[in-house]
């Protein structure tokens, strides 16, 4: 399913006066981009407990997404979310997979192992898995905002991946801090979307 306004009101790249560094960090601090997942994704369960419907929490089986959401009258699971905080815009997009027709403005990312296995969960046990982006950092899309939020399930996710397969799939190299206590935890393969294929959220 395609949203079409944002692809009217996606910038180009290379005429931007204030165009993002398309430098890669080389440095990836794991535990800082966990450390500031953490921060929202309590940011998100804190909305969802207030609005009165339901219970959001941390679920105890690590191998589920970030936050689980349960009715509250009958404390029956209604559906997981996936949290991802993206602050770094992929600037090499169209050199790197020319393929996958899409822009930099657009793009956000996901670990391709979590992606995959989140489709396994939401298939095998007839969950709702939604999967949320955290946009900062991107002045063309935020607009006067400091953040924006972009969402989709599985099934809709999925679909996609089925029709671009590899064209969006892509493998960077390992770098300085990727590595924790002798294991390496850092994401090296990811998986790419538009936004053009996600919703906004406007939940805050």
């Amino acid at each position: 399913m395609k949203y079409e306004r944002f692809r009217e009101n996606c910038f180009n790249c290379s005429v931007c006066s204030t165009r993002c560094d398309g430098i890669s960090k080389e440095v990836y601090l794991f535990e800082n981009d966990s450390a500031f997942s953490e921060h929202f994704e309590q940011e998100i369960i804190s909305h969802i407990n207030k609005s009165g419907n339901f219970i959001a929490r941390k679920p105890p089986d690590h191998k589920f997404p970030d936050i689980e959401v349960s009715e509250k009258q009958t404390c029956e699971i209604s559906f997981y979310i996936e949290v991802k905080v993206q602050r770094r815009t992929f600037m090499s997009v169209e050199k790197i997979l020319p393929e996958s027709g899409l822009i930099p403005s657009e793009t956000v990312a996901l670990n391709l192992s979590d992606l995959l296995r989140y489709f396994e969960i939401a298939e095998k046990n007839n969950l709702k898995i939604y999967l949320l982006w955290v946009l900062l950092n991107r002045p063309c899309i935020l607009g006067e905002t400091d953040k924006r939020f972009f969402f989709s399930d599985t099934e809709n996710l999925q679909k996609v991946y089925e029709k671009e397969k590899d064209k969006r799939r892509f493998r960077r190299k390992s770098g300085e801090g990727d590595v924790v206590d002798g294991e390496h935890k850092g994401v090296v393969v990811n998986y790419h979307f538009s936004l053009n294929e996600l919703k906004e959220w406007k939940g805050f």
